[in-house]
């Protein structure tokens, strides 16, 4: 579904005496969703959950499994990696564009018990360290570096941790399936109705105050008034024309991580009635090089031949970096001693060549760019020191055997996937803001119809849309129910 236009607003007039009555209703059955009903229903309230698709689990089905938490979880200390409240809101604040101090503080102090609460769904995470670089964690190790930590200068800011928590299920998009699976039994367990191919195209208000909804399935439609709308229905990546308007840069690649029912739809309810949004131009965009993870020891150059981003950073923003540079091209360098064809090769390999200058101009570069580049990378990778870029000496090694290999990171040719992380305003309990910082009353969001902790792909984790969209899905819950109690 494409469009940027608004939903219509229904006034409270049209709530007969005689029509469907919940105290909370959640509009979006993925991670966040499921955990908003949920504490939703814990704190006493009559829950409806609706979602558009025949199934729960929504985007948050399609990821890797990953939850980003931290300040000294149990499998960060049964692996002997040290963390507290302070570092990880040190990182946290560092990694985003303009940080929300008190949603960082909050996610970061509450961090430990959600580990707990979502153990307490039904799984445990394994205590055990995975310790490759890898995009998606192929084992049922618990836990692993999944963002920025040790790169700089994030590792300046704050002491690096490891803090993506992976669910014990091998496989790309299994370990989040299980957790969705264990969040619809314990909805069953509270009693919470669940309705599905139902979806939610209107909100109702009354002296500013959302006050119900109105819902579609198929042909059918109707009314439900409650005192509190959870909207958790997924980000804008499926509506090319909010895309265009916000993300151009995400029209331009063959594939996005989302579902067809990632249209904005539950961003443009919430402007509907007056709620603010902010970060809508910023989108995650990805097209890792690794693993192999012997790859990140080349050097990635733009079109003028030099570098322009740390090659150990977290892959996306290696990407984001990329999207900054002319004609968003870029090339991965590597020589014959660490060169290694990956099995899924997102960035295609180029050619090969004996000397760095055919290699240059094979690639078109300015004569002589690649090969002072080049020059002055080894001549310091040999010391272990990267004076321009502060790569870590771990991830340095000369590249100076010849044949050189090159992979193409250019928009158009590697191939790129993304998603949005704009969203409605919010504070840290979901309650969605106007223009002017007011809250509307009885109107939350959270997961990615929110912009939450998660701004700026160049600061991005893995693991943070599943750590905050449950996180703040539980919490915006537990606040709908203290206003419908109210």
């Amino acid at each position: 579904m494409s469009g940027t236009e608004l939903p219509e607003v229904l006034d409270a007039s049209d709530l007969t005496p005689d029509v469907e009555t919940y105290d909370v209703v959640v509009v979006g059955f993925g991670i966040s969703g499921g955990c908003a009903a949920l504490e939703a229903a814990r704190s006493g309230a009559r829950v409806l959950l609706l979602e558009r698709a025949a199934v729960h689990g929504g985007t948050s089905a399609m990821s890797g499994g990953a939850f980003y938490l931290g300040g000294g979880t149990a499998v960060q200390a049964a692996t002997g990696h040290d963390d507290s409240v302070e570092e990880m809101v040190n990182y946290l604040t560092a990694v985003s564009r303009d940080p929300d101090a008190e949603k960082i503080r909050a996610y970061c102090e509450g961090s430990v018990e959600h580990f707990g609460w979502l153990e307490a769904l039904g799984f445990e995470f394994e205590r055990s360290y995975y310790e490759k670089k890898a995009v998606i964690q192929p084992g049922t190790e618990g836990l692993m570096y999944t963002g920025n930590e040790k790169v700089h200068p994030f590792n300046t800011a704050a002491v690096p941790a490891p803090r993506g928590h992976k669910v014990p299920v091998a496989g790309d998009t299994e370990g989040t399936k299980l957790v969705m699976d264990l969040l619809r039994d314990r909805l069953a367990d509270e009693g919470v109705e669940v309705r599905y191919e139902t979806g939610a195209n209107g909100l109702v208000v009354e002296d500013g105050a959302v006050v119900g909804v109105r819902w579609k399935k198929f042909a059918e439609t109707g009314l439900v008034r409650c005192r509190a709308v959870v909207l958790a229905a997924g980000g804008f990546v499926m509506n090319k024309d909010m895309v265009a308007t916000f993300t151009p840069n995400l029209a331009e690649k063959p594939f996005v991580l989302g579902t067809t029912y990632d249209d904005g739809l539950g961003i443009r309810l919430g402007e509907s009635v007056g709620g603010a949004t902010a970060f809508m131009e910023e989108a995650f965009i990805t097209a890792p090089f690794y693993p192999p993870s012997r790859l990140v020891k080349g050097i990635v150059v733009n079109k003028e031949g030099k570098r322009f981003v740390a090659e150990d950073s977290y892959h996306a923003r290696t990407s984001s970096f990329v999207m900054d540079q002319p004609d968003h091209a870029a090339y991965l360098i590597v020589d014959s001693d660490h060169i290694e064809h990956p099995a899924f090769p997102l960035a295609p390999f180029i050619d090969g060549w004996e000397t760095v200058e055919e290699m240059e101009a094979g690639l078109g570069l300015p004569t002589g760019s690649l090969v002072a580049t080049l020059s002055a990378y080894n001549e310091h990778a040999a010391r272990g020191e990267d004076p321009e870029l502060h790569k870590q000496p771990e991830w340095l090694a000369p590249q100076d055997q010849g044949p050189w290999g090159a992979f193409d990171l250019t928009l158009g040719k590697a191939l790129y996937a993304g998603f949005t992380m704009g969203g409605l305003v919010t504070d840290a309990d979901g309650r969605v803001r106007r223009e002017d910082g007011a809250t509307i009353t009885g109107l939350y969001a959270a997961g990615a119809c929110a912009s939450n902790i998660a701004q700026d792909a160049k600061g991005y984790s893995t693991g943070t849309q599943l750590g905050e969209g449950s996180f703040f899905g539980r919490r915006a819950g537990r606040h709908a129910a203290r206003t419908a109690a109210s």
